[in-house]
């Protein structure tokens, strides 16, 4: 596996674990189902997962784990 692969595969995992966390989604992988593929989440939910997101950028760029 080459390294922007890796990264990629390490970004999506990451996102999955934001999405079940915070979201309470199960996977990001489209389903082709309404009642699967689309999601009610409260605001709240929504900026404690960007704010998950973005703490884990910081953490990248410094060098620390995400």
């Amino acid at each position: 596996m080459n390294k922007a692969t890796r990264r990629n595969t390490d970004l999506d995992e990451l996102f999955a674990a934001i999405a079940r966390e915070k979201l309470g989604i199960e996977t990001l992988e489209t389903r082709r189902s309404d009642s699967l593929d689309f999601h009610d989440v409260a605001v709240w939910s929504v900026r404690a997962a960007l704010d998950a997101a973005l703490r884990a950028g910081f953490a990248a760029a410094k060098g620390g784990k995400r």
